[in-house]
């Protein structure tokens, strides 16, 4: 529950079951963000070879998310939570615009405006709060993935080390998932890879809830060529 004071907002804690099952309803593969269809670039890693079975698998992802896209996404996660919570909703559009302009190519670019518009506006659709609809106005245009989520649950006033875990753990398993359409990996070995990747994802999250916006950066060269070449790759199921 949230309560606005002297132009702040103040939040109450909610029930920690409900908080739970919050989450899980809006990072479950069954929101309406269009997820499945992405692979952030493993589709052409597949492609490439450099993703051929588990422990390659297991390998580039463990880069993404140290390295790569989860990392950064993390931070403007936690900051755009952190602004819709101590009542500066009009630092949201320059989180928003620093967000899409990190995405290295017109693909990853589409894939986190597509998901962060589709998320706020189904958010907003479901659970409406006046916190929300008056971020809305702030976030009328494209919308990065990790803003949309990061604000909507400052909004509702969740707390942000279950939410950075959380999302972690979604992106992973959505990424998993992938492997298991585009590279021969089976479902046996893509659970093995995500609970290897828990310890790290966990690290990760508790250090980007704490970093500043001057923190973010990739070393996943390899990853955003990639995703140029997947824009002409010759047979492909996903949209990057």
């Amino acid at each position: 529950m949230i309560t606005r004071k002297a132009g702040t907002i103040t939040i109450t804690p909610m029930c920690e079951s409900l908080e739970a099952l919050r989450l899980m309803a809006w990072l479950s593969p069954g929101y309406p963000v269009g997820a499945y269809a992405y692979s952030h670039g493993l589709e052409w890693a597949a492609e490439s070879g450099d993703v051929r079975d588990e422990a390659s698998l297991a390998a580039w992802l463990a880069d993404v998310c140290a390295h790569g896209a989860l990392r950064n996404d993390l931070i403007l996660a936690a900051h755009a939570h952190r602004a819709v919570s101590s009542g500066e909703p009009a630092r949201i559009a320059a989180i928003n615009d620093l967000a899409l302009a990190l995405a290295p190519s017109r693909e990853l670019h589409l894939e986190t405006s597509q998901q962060g518009r589709s998320f706020l506006d189904a958010t907003l659709g479901a659970w409406p709060c006046d916190a929300l609809t008056a971020l809305a106005v702030q976030l009328s245009g494209p919308v990065a993935y990790p803003v949309a989520v990061g604000a909507a649950a400052g909004a509702h006033g969740m707390a942000l080390p279950p939410l950075l875990a959380a999302y972690g753990l979604a992106f992973v398993q959505n990424l998993v998932s992938a492997a298991l359409r585009a590279a021969p990996v089976g479902q046996a070995a893509g659970t093995r890879v995500i609970a290897a990747l828990i310890p790290r994802l966990t690290r990760v999250a508790e250090a980007a809830g704490a970093a500043d916006l001057d923190a973010i950066g990739s070393a996943t060269v390899r990853l955003d060529l990639g995703s140029f070449r997947h824009e002409t790759q010759y047979s492909r199921i996903f949209r990057s």
